[in-house]
């Protein structure tokens, strides 16, 4: 029996892909390993969104390589969304090294490729993308814990023009309603208190008659499911009725993901993100007075080509208007197939860059600790994720429904369990609470 050790960078679309290669591998006789050194071989589930990311599984290869004696060889292969995008690359570099790469939709062939190269010597790979894959009838192969992701699609038709997910994730298909709900009862029995919905943009969930808020309602109304979390939507067409589901369903969280990116009408045109600065603060506006109390994080792009100091100060506006309790904020960096590196030049100097993010940063800090102290005496039910990973530390960490992180002392409580805690104290990170 083989043994593989699998890596995974990215984003929780890419741990969910994780899952599902792990199960049709373990199908088909392989075994999973915790030690690199102990495998047979090793795949790296990658992600292809920075080139910060793309440089990390480069040097990570050479790693592999250089600490195996020549008389212990491993397999290297390459999976995901740079395996599809830079499939030529990865092949043709000799000091790579890699042996077969798969993209997103070809994981169910990764026992063909493997024996491809074990049995003929030759480098092998598929990254065909396609129109009707979902892994349907693949149940993922989960490491124990209090939330398990469901991909209920696959694939993106919004082409922003930074974002490479189209290319190398294909177009946007959608999985049956009732597929889904065997595999949230199946979690559920399996003894996992929370669920988080999975779509590149969950609002253009649709099969046949179905569409996403019906999904959701269908997924609540399942017995035993504590909490459901759903990421991504986007702003151009967020429904209405959705807030109204989650206003009356308590075991839906108050908690959305709405990705920003810039807060400049022109940036967002040229991004193709199809909606104004006002059109996504009248979409905040609704959020606040459907649910008062729902936690908001974004996500935010500076330093697109072109953004003048102007434009810039347009996403800081945004950024203060709404106060976001987090914020993923990235400097702009051009990836090899999407619309923007072939129309246009990367133009934003490195520097001016940098203090932009930065002011950014400095703000959300400020706005983190503002919301977070806010919490301060309140009661809040909270979900224990375990012990806290600081030697050093005797807490326990558990999540509020905003998802913030909530540290507790250490107590009679286990993993799945979920209490009240009163919120004792706040950092611009975290809130410490006592059981009460």
């Amino acid at each position: 029996m083989k043994k593989v050790f699998l890596e995974t960078y990215g984003c929780q679309m890419n741990v969910y892909d994780s899952e599902l290669i792990k199960s049709i591998l373990q199908k088909n006789d392989y075994s999973f390993t915790t030690e690199e050194n102990d495998a047979d071989i090793v795949m790296l589930n990658t992600c292809s969104v920075r080139e910060n990311a793309n440089r990390k599984v480069y040097e990570r290869i050479n790693e592999i390589k250089s600490r195996r004696p020549k008389k212990n060889e491993v397999l290297i292969g390459v999976l995901g969304c740079m395996a599809t995008n830079f499939r030529k690359a990865l092949l043709d570099n000799s000091k790579l090294k890699i042996d077969f790469i798969a993209g997103p939709d070809s994981y169910k062939h990764l026992p063909d490729l493997i024996s491809q190269v074990t049995d003929a010597g030759q480098k092998s790979f598929d990254v065909t993308l396609s129109e009707f894959e979902t892994y349907s009838d693949v149940y993922p192969s989960r490491e124990a814990g209090v939330n398990a992701w469901i991909a209920i699609m696959r694939g993106c038709n919004n082409f922003c023009t930074f974002c490479v997910v189209p290319y190398t994730r294909g177009r946007e298909r959608s999985r049956d309603p009732h597929n889904v709900l065997d595999e949230v009862k199946r979690l559920v029995s399996d003894g996992f208190p929370q669920i988080t919905l999975l779509g590149q943009n969950v609002n253009s969930y649709r099969y046949e008659d179905t569409d996403f808020t019906d999904l959701i309602k269908m997924v609540s109304d399942v017995e035993g499911v504590k909490r459901i979390r759903y990421t991504s939507p986007h702003p151009k067409d967020f429904p209405t009725k959705l807030l109204r589901v989650m206003a009356e369903r308590p075991n839906i969280c108050n908690q959305i993901h709405l990705p920003l990116q810039a807060g400049n009408d022109r940036v967002l045109d040229k991004m193709n993100r199809t909606y104004t600065k006002a059109e996504f603060l009248d979409v905040v506006t609704e959020i606040r007075t459907i649910l008062p109390n729902c936690a908001l994080s974004t996500d935010v792009i500076v330093g697109f080509p072109t953004e003048t100091d102007e434009e810039f100060e347009d996403t800081y506006d945004v950024m203060q208007q709404v106060g976001f309790d987090t914020s993923f904020m990235f400097k702009y960096s051009e990836r090899q197939g999407t619309l923007a590196s072939k129309k246009f030049s990367d133009d934003v100097p490195e520097a001016i860059k940098t203090e932009r993010i930065m002011r950014l940063i400095t703000l959300q800090k400020e706005t983190c600790l503002k919301k977070n102290e806010a919490h301060v005496g309140s009661i809040q039910t909270v979900l224990i994720e375990g012990e806290s990973s600081k030697k050093d530390s005797t807490d326990i960490v558990s999540r509020n429904e905003g998802n913030t992180l909530v540290l507790i002392p250490a107590g009679p409580y286990k993993q799945g369990d979920f209490i009240d805690v009163k919120i004792t104290g706040a950092t611009p990170h975290i809130l410490r609470g006592q059981p009460v």
